[in-house]
């Protein structure tokens, strides 16, 4: 029975992107569980400040070398050698395995003694104590790289042979074992044992793969050799690589610019990314893993009408689910940084930067949900080199506009002044911090604008009409929500007290499910094809869902 659960296989993209969904949602919750735990415990103060620091390095190496390059190369080509030789194809799968592994050896032992030069590169405001707690949880998290190294390789495995159940897992463990570090290791270690719970995480992301990527065929060998596939991945890979290396530099010079700034800025920009990341996941991501597959099939037997299919229902269905999420981000973002993280020692300063930080990137989440979508497209096509440059060219921008809006917020002028005034900032002296976030939602719009812009040239087949006739219905089905759950907030304030969790939880409920029941009823109303293909596929076993 948990054999059959655990090796379920999608059969779908809706099936697949359900499975993914879901899944992800229960580890966005446990995700913000897990901030909630960090914000009530510490604040957004110093410990917050060194533990996100801390995460920077080891993340920037696993994301470089792993997260997205290695993993994306590798489908189309694993794809291309099992549809010839199965047993080609697990070789490749094995030596790229230990390649991987051996290459984040090498690289995770070097930063570890060149651990303290580096944290004084990525954090030139910390000195003393900080800096030196900084090293040490930097130095704890590197063994974090090589399990998630090992997991990614069995997580592309897992996604070809269409077992989202398990590979979607795995995020949800990695949430648990830092949720046990937080409430059983850090009140006898300290933030140590917070380093130590993400290290755990990270095995456990890795072992729960395991028993499934065996059942699909998997078996490790000690191979050290430079497969004729493995040469394919690393020249697809290389331009991905420079890709993900600008962005985790982007992300490097955003915590250099914060560590400068007021205490706990580091904090308050990464929780309120945390949060805005959640319907990016959920969404955005799993419609891209789950649609990339049939993408790369698509494109490897030249099938332009099943890509272009494929390609303009996700994208029309992404729209359609993360714009009302992006109002009711920014309509209701108070409400919920007051419910998530307004605990324990996290302030009502913080209270308010986290949620006018939350307000600004809800602009660009829908970008940031389509981007994922759109990348893979591209990679589908065994073209990385375009979406690389673009998004290089983005996170230039995003680093000239950070300086540049964290100055202009840094200093009392009348744009700082409108600033404060449209976030209802009165009182709070320093609010720089959210020039990183204003900087990082301009940027990422334009991301998504040239990636459009030179997606419909590469592929002029795909159905622009049919996404174009939605987007416009959508956008007034939103307006109108707001509009509704403007006035229920107003009118639920006089009946509750906001000022106790229950009350405020009560409000913010009651506005959102109205909201979300008036989208939908309008989006009906419209003759929308999106709610119309959810409402059948979960209530028609009958339907069709291979159009998607």
């Amino acid at each position: 029975m948990v054999g059959r659960i655990l090796n379920h296989k999608s059969k779908t993209v809706f099936s697949a992107t359900l499975v993914l969904a879901t899944t992800a949602l229960l580890s966005r919750i446990l995700g913000l569980f897990r901030d909630r735990l960090l914000a009530g415990r510490f604040g957004a103060g110093d410990e917050l400040d060194i533990y996100f620091t801390a995460f920077r390095l080891p993340d920037l190496i696993y994301s470089i070398l792993i997260m997205g390059a290695i993993s994306s190369a590798f489908i189309p080509i694993f794809a291309q050698y099992f549809k010839k030789d199965d047993k080609e194809a697990w070789h490749l799968a094995s030596g790229l395995f230990n390649l991987v592994l051996l290459i984040l050896i090498v690289l995770s032992g070097l930063l570890i003694l060149l651990a303290p030069w580096v944290i004084s590169v990525i954090a030139p405001g910390f000195s003393g104590a900080k800096r030196e707690m900084t090293v040490m949880l930097t130095r704890i998290m590197f063994l974090s790289p090589l399990f998630l190294g090992m997991s990614s390789i069995l997580s592309g495995v897992l996604q070809y042979f269409h077992r989202f159940f398990v590979y979607s897992l795995a995020p949800i463990f990695y949430n648990l074992g830092i949720i046990f570090g937080i409430v059983f290791l850090v009140p006898k270690m300290g933030l140590v044992g917070l380093a130590w719970g993400v290290a755990l995480g990270a095995f456990l992301h890795f072992l729960i793969q395991v028993p499934s990527a065996i059942y699909s065929g998997f078996r490790f060998k000690f191979i050290l050799s430079f497969h004729q596939g493995i040469k394919k991945i690393i020249k697809l890979t290389i331009p991905r690589i420079i890709g993900l290396a600008g962005s985790q530099i982007n992300y490097v010079v955003i915590t250099a610019i914060a560590s400068s700034l007021a205490v706990g800025s580091i904090a308050i920009f990464n929780l309120a990314n945390n949060l805005q990341y959640v319907p990016i996941g959920i969404i955005g991501i799993s419609f891209a893993m789950a649609v990339f597959p049939r993408l790369a099939e698509s494109s490897v037997e030249e099938n332009k009408e099943k890509f272009s299919k494929d390609f303009s229902s996700s994208f029309s269905q992404i729209l359609y689910l993360v714009l009302p999420i992006t109002a009711v981000f920014f309509i209701l973002r108070a409400q919920i940084i007051r419910l998530i993280l307004g605990t324990g020692q996290f302030g009502w300063v913080d209270t308010r930067l986290t949620a006018a930080a939350l307000g600004i990137f809800a602009f660009s989440v829908f970008a940031q949900s389509l981007i994922p979508l759109i990348s893979r497209a591209f990679y589908s096509l065994n073209d990385t080199r375009t979406p690389v440059s673009i998004s290089l060219i983005s996170i230039g921008l995003n680093i000239v506009l950070s300086f540049g809006f964290v100055w202009i917020l840094n200093n009392d002028n009348s744009f700082s002044q409108l600033f404060s005034d449209i976030f209802r900032l009165g009182g709070i002296k320093k609010f720089a911090v959210l020039g990183l976030p204003l900087a990082f939602s301009l940027s990422n719009i334009f991301n998504f604008a040239i990636l459009m812009k030179f997606f419909n040239k590469k592929s002029k087949g795909w159905n622009v009409q049919y996404v174009l006739n939605s987007v416009y219905k959508i956008i007034i089905s939103c307006i109108l929500m707001v509009i509704v759950i403007y006035g229920c907030l107003h009118i639920l304030d006089l009946f509750f007290d906001t000022q106790t969790f229950f009350g405020l939880f009560l409000q913010t409920a009651i506005s959102a499910l109205v909201g979300a029941g008036v989208y939908f009823a309008i989006s009906w109303t419209y003759k929308l094809p999106e709610p119309i293909s959810f409402m059948k596929r979960i209530f028609r076993k009958g339907y069709d869902t291979e159009q998607y």
